[in-house]
């Protein structure tokens, strides 16, 4: 860390602290150099990474997209908009925890698939169904059948 004052990049941590209920970290630290003292504060980095579609292009995360394609397989079902907006989160918390910085949309749809099918086996056959693009009947009848297991 260089100081602030000098410039220099001789600081040392003389006292460090948590804050903001342990989500923070205050830091006092002092310059070898000129000898002042300053503060810093260490958050972490949280980033939801950019997507990689199909076609290689990259475009940043649209949590309302999300939102919108489980709502649409979720529609006319029984499952209230608190789970629906918990499972946003799971999803969310899922893609930061992964620490890259882009993922492929794959991974996102299979993620919101697995939600899908906690929250309602008839929405995840929906979701799945143009998710996976099934071709046939037999496609659909064996995502069914794995269900059932």
């Amino acid at each position: 860390m260089r100081c602030p004052f000098c410039s220099t990049e001789e600081t040392k941590v003389i006292d460090s602290r948590l804050v903001s209920d342990g989500f923070q970290v205050r830091r006092r630290r002092e310059c070898g150099h000129c000898h002042e003292r300053f503060t810093t504060f260490e958050i972490t980095e949280l980033v939801i990474p950019k997507i990689i579609k199909s076609d290689q292009s990259r475009e940043p995360f649209d949590e309302e997209k999300l939102r919108r394609g489980i709502q649409h397989a979720l529609e006319k079902r029984p499952v209230s908009s608190d789970d629906v907006e918990k499972s946003i989160n799971r999803i969310i918390h899922q893609l930061r925890a992964t620490g890259e910085r882009e993922v492929p949309s794959h991974f996102v749809g299979q993620l919101a698939m697995n939600e899908l099918k906690k929250l309602d086996k008839v929405a995840y056959i929906r979701f799945a169904s143009v998710y996976l693009s099934f071709d046939d009947i037999n496609q659909f009848t064996k995502e069914i059948e794995s269900l059932k297991d």
